[in-house]
């Protein structure tokens, strides 16, 4: 019999003796589970290093990150990467100014991050490499810097959202170009698009949607009832259907003097699916906020925006932090049906690479570069999510 080490811990064979073989079913499940991850994870390392082809990711790497973006212009791309990860790490940096900046998992994602960004950019030569690296650099040096301004500036953590709003105008017209520059269509940038569809569509989605979960509840009949209208007939309609219709419909109910490229038609119809969506994730918050605590601040003299945006929001919005991450997540996911709408978005970048003859039957290598991607960046919001609810302290309220 295994007892447990002598300051009352278990040991690993005991953990494996009481969750995977308590009982003889459990341990007839667990070793059938491990011969089917055998099977699977050793059919998909084999054909990874002995049939597969990743060539084709290779010799068509600028067209995954920037699909037909002109070549003399990728400068602007570099620049706008930049910019982020300079702003990300003044962020992080700001953010964390009285806690733990670099820690063991912290290091180890970097490490990570390291490594992946020479293996992906090594086979289009040395410098991509080296560009990536240093962007990562710029990311960590910046967090020391915005560290130190935190500190002797506290109120500036206040300010970042506006920050971050007007630097989107500014990588917006970095990115197309202004009058002294060469204009430029973002429309089949690959992932480029992909991200500056994402986020925007998070952005703009996020207030429209707390103003109609606000709406809902609203004491006025018809702010409520026509917030209930959109949020029931947008939610009952397919994400595909809202593109299309963005695409097509939008263009005739503008004046005839504004004319919006394709990439805004897309990301109107994004923001109008998910701010539906973000409403009920919102209002669910709205209702765990115990009423008592809205009338003892009137009772106090506040108002109803003072008592919104001081304490039902900031509680509320605390409390759905996962669902509103899931959201945002299946959001940047859902971008992969802008290829069906006739932008070259990531996915877009893929159906064409394969049309070429050269690279016929190379959709396990594709779809896996794909997915990993995808993946990086889905995992990236997940474990931001879990520090921001770890320094808000949502598992203890």
């Amino acid at each position: 019999m295994i007892n447990s080490g002598s300051n009352g811990q278990s040991t690993p064979l005991t953990w494996v003796k009481q969750n995977l073989f308590s009982t003889w079913h459990n341990g007839l499940l667990t070793i059938f589970s491990l011969l089917f991850l055998y099977w699977l994870g050793s059919g998909l390392i084999g054909w990874a290093f002995t049939q597969a082809q990743w060539g084709v990711i290779g010799a068509n790497l600028r067209l995954f990150f920037v699909g037909l973006y002109p070549a003399e212009l990728l400068w602007r791309a570099w620049t706008t990467l930049a910019i982020i990860m300079t702003l990300g790490g003044l962020s992080w940096g700001i953010l964390t100014r009285t806690g733990v900046l670099f820690n063991r998992t912290t290091l180890m994602i970097f490490g990570i991050l390291g490594a992946i960004c020479v293996a992906i950019a090594l086979p289009a030569g040395i410098q991509p490499s080296l560009l990536l690296l240093g962007m990562l650099s710029i990311l960590i040096f910046g967090a020391l810097i915005g560290r130190q301004v935190g500190k002797r500036i506290p109120s500036l953590a206040n300010w970042l959202p506006l920050i971050w709003l007007l630097a989107f105008f500014v990588l917006l017209w970095l990115l197309e170009g202004g009058l002294l520059l060469r204009k430029v269509k973002i429309d089949e940038s690959g992932l480029i698009l992909t991200l500056f569809v994402a986020i925007a569509s998070i952005f703009l989605s996020f207030p429209f949607g707390v103003l109609l979960a606000l709406g809902r509840q609203s004491s006025l009949p018809a702010i409520r009832w026509l917030s209930i209208a959109y949020i029931e007939l947008i939610r009952g309609l397919p994400l595909i259907g809202i593109l299309f219709v963005a695409q097509v419909m939008l263009p005739l109910v503008l004046p005839a003097n504004v004319r919006l490229e394709r990439v805004m038609r897309a990301i109107a119809g994004f923001t109008i699916f998910a701010a539906a969506y973000l409403a009920e994730n919102v209002r669910g918050g709205l209702q765990s906020i115990p009423r008592g605590q809205v009338e003892a601040a009137k009772a106090l003299g506040l108002n109803t925006p003072l008592v919104l945006g001081l304490i039902v929001l900031p509680q509320a919005l605390k409390a759905v932090i996962p669902t509103i991450v899931g959201q945002f997540i299946s959001l940047f996911k859902d971008t992969s049906l802008l290829a069906i709408v006739g932008l070259v978005d990531l996915l877009g970048v893929s159906q064409s690479i394969l049309a070429n003859p050269k690279y016929l039957g190379r959709y396990g290598e594709m779809y896996l570069f794909i997915a990993a991607i995808y993946w990086v960046c889905c995992y990236s919001m997940s474990l931001a999510s879990r520090k921001l609810e770890k320094k808000l302290g949502t598992d203890n309220r």
